[in-house]
């Protein structure tokens, strides 16, 4: 077998970025892109040596790029730094320091925050100074389990500043995800709040810590942010309130000069079985590869206000709303709730708000807003926004529209980026001055990005040939290890293409005929019908081209003609209701827009999908409920584990 994918999707829409866009863009033609990637691709030490100069090193690297020991990469090698120096002390010195670093939003309305840069470093110095007296030095890792407050980004820059390496673990997590978490890094402190706010109930994390803490005998101490006042109880001895140790802390706390690669910190994903992958991240390369991207993906302005939507606690958060935006000087808005609390416009009533002019989210968040309807961001005044950010799942083309033409009023370019929690940065997508965009399409590698499709062989595929995404050459913010399990690193990322040293992305891409990238989604979520290998995120375009669809998920379920049949489950729109002669019309739909191998065998309508908190639908548990079999695994990252129930309910 080829491991080809055979690609059926057919986007023929492109939209050029408006010429004023491009007129101002940090990388404003296409010539000056091209002449760029090939300099990056072909001089990777002199390309990213020049970038790395942009920021603050106490002493400079002696060597740019080490692969000598593959697929173990170490970047600007012998250099001295700090993250967290470079996202707050090296603005100091200009007018920044007064400038906005945070705009946060809390859940409830009119619970509202700014932090200039001279606040923000103010704040960081005393913290970590509080981890200083906690018994924190270089090295030690920290879990920070916290909701979407200001304090969240104080505590990560705090531990960057000293050296210590954050685990921040998102604030939804179960007492058992957090014991294995905490276990894996040897964790001596936890950060966290008594509670926190989510569609206007409190989240009881001081009970879930206090709960976990039970075994895990390597924390010795624990931080509470007084944040929704529930009633918590505080271990004499063990438990301390962040106002109480703030108070009594010097704001005077001078960087670490740290190795290039020191660790910065852990993040762990979710398996389908076993324990999660605790991916590691270390200090020079991704300060550089998140400050580059921001600044050209994003095309950060000095004067933009700029909201990326994601959770802290995934690897979004960590580098497009602290890392990035605060490296490159911009104001970044932080918001603690959900996207419908209290209603379903608040994500427009606080771009109205703040002006907001760069806004970052997850396809699975716009097609929620479709379904919610047009009238909520008709409300309200959009006209700030110039640039619009896609991340997650790829989008798919009908939801590209939607917010092209809703949200961003046809003028806004659309940014529709590929990357990893393992990639640090993003690695494909449209320049915003640049790229003529395809609805759906990733479009083309970033800088110093050198990526390719191929076979399980390793041979490079032709035009719309689907295969494995590979990425060729290292890069600066790559993961260096899975933490503690060096060879399980080199199994699940470079077993595959070990002879040729690529890295295997994970997921299924084509490229079209004008080398647009497209992403098909997993590997492993890929259907093998009649011998026909099909991705299922082109059945689920289909699927949401269709009137009376919002959302779909398609998954593959054992069937004794096809060896695998395909299984659709299908959020309807309002107006619309669940009915056989709609189950046909879908059916006919995909038949039509695709082809009969495509045509879905099974129909299930769904209020929701089994989404992860970060917005990811979990196909594998539908996967399970279409085969009709038990769900095993980690569900710790599902976001409501009634919506699984209620699949199984009607199933019976």
């Amino acid at each position: 077998m080829s491991g080809n994918i055979e690609s059926v999707l057919n986007e023929t829409r492109k939209f050029p970025p408006p010429e004023a866009f491009s007129k101002k863009a940090s990388i404003s033609s296409w010539a000056q892109y091209q002449a760029l990637h090939a300099e990056s691709i072909k001089n990777p030490e002199k390309f990213w040596g020049e970038v790395a100069e942009d920021l603050h090193w106490f002493k400079k690297w002696d060597r740019v790029r080490n692969w000598d020991n593959a697929p173990f990469a170490k970047w600007f090698e012998g250099g001295k730094t700090n993250i967290s120096y470079n996202c707050l002390d090296r603005h100091l010195d200009s007018w920044r320091k007064n400038k906005a670093a945070i705009i946060w939003e809390g859940e409830p309305e009119g619970d509202r925050k700014v932090l200039t840069y001279l606040e923000l470093h103010r704040q960081v110095c005393k913290f970590a100074n509080v981890l200083k007296a906690q018994g924190i030095g270089s090295g030690d890792s920290v879990a920070l389990y916290m909701p979407m407050i200001p304090e969240l980004a104080i505590a990560m820059l705090a531990c960057a500043r000293i050296g210590a390496v954050h685990s921040i673990i998102f604030g939804g997590f179960s007492a058992p995800a957090l014991v294995d978490r905490i276990h894996d890094a040897s964790t001596k402190l936890v950060i966290t709040a008594d509670g926190g706010f989510r569609r206007g109930s409190v989240l009881k994390l001081k009970e879930t810590v206090d709960e976990a803490l039970k075994s895990c005998p390597t924390v010795k101490s624990a931080v509470v942010v007084k944040r929704s006042g529930n009633a918590v109880t505080m271990a004499e001895g063990r438990d301390f309130w962040w106002d109480d140790l703030m108070a009594k802390a010097d704001a005077v706390c001078p960087a670490a000069e740290l190795d290039s690669e020191h660790p910065l910190y852990i993040l762990y994903t979710s398996g389908s079985t076993g324990k999660p992958k605790g991916i590691l991240h270390t200090t020079g390369g991704y300060m550089v590869g998140t400050y580059l991207t921001t600044k050209h993906i994003f095309d950060i302005k000095e004067e933009d206000t700029y909201w990326c939507t994601a959770d802290i606690g995934w690897v979004t958060g960590h580098s497009y709303v602290v890392y990035g935006p605060l490296a490159n000087g911009a104001t970044t808005v932080m918001y603690e709730g959900a996207p419908n609390a209290p209603a379903n416009d608040r994500f427009w009533e606080i771009i109205e708000r703040y002006k907001v002019n760069i806004f970052y989210t997850a396809p699975t968040a716009i097609r929620s807003f479709m379904k919610w309807g047009d009238e909520h961001p008709r409300k309200h005044d959009l006209s700030s926004l110039r640039l619009l950010g896609s991340v997650g799942e790829p989008i798919n083309p009908e939801a590209w529209m939607w917010y092209h033409e809703v949200i961003g009023g046809k003028r806004c370019p659309i940014v529709d980026t590929w990357w990893q929690t393992e990639t640090g940065a993003i690695m494909i997508s449209p320049l915003p001055g640049v790229t003529p965009t395809k609805p759906g399409s990733a479009t083309f590698p970033f800088l110093g990005v050198d990526v390719a499709i191929v076979n399980e062989k390793g041979e490079e595929l032709g035009v719309n040939q689907g295969g494995f995404l590979v990425i060729k050459q290292p890069w600066p913010s790559m993961l260096r290890t899975l933490y503690g399990a060096d060879d399980r690193y080199k199994d699940v990322y470079w077993s595959r293409f070990a002879r040729q040293g690529w890295y295997l992305a994970g997921d299924g891409a084509v490229r079209d005929a004008d080398g647009y990238i497209w992403i098909l989604g997993r590997i492993d979520d890929v259907l093998n019908v009649s011998g026909h290998r099909l991705s299922t995120m082109e059945v689920e375009s289909a699927l949401v081209a269709h009137e009376a669809v919002v959302e779909a998920a398609v998954v593959g379920f054992k069937h004794d003609v096809k060896g695998e049949g395909v299984a659709a489950f299908v959020t309807l729109g309002r107006g619309h209701e669940k009915s056989p002669k709609v189950s046909d019309a879908l059916k006919a739909h995909v038949r039509n827009m695709i082809g009969p191998l495509a045509m879905p065998d099974q129909i299930h309508f769904t209020d929701s999908l089994p989404k992860t908190r970060s917005g990811k639908i979990m196909r594998r548990f539908l996967r399970d409920v279409a085969n009709g079999v038990e769900t095993k695994g980690d569900m710790s990252t599902l976001e409501d584990l009634n919506v699984l129930a209620k699949l199984r309910a009607d199933e019976e």
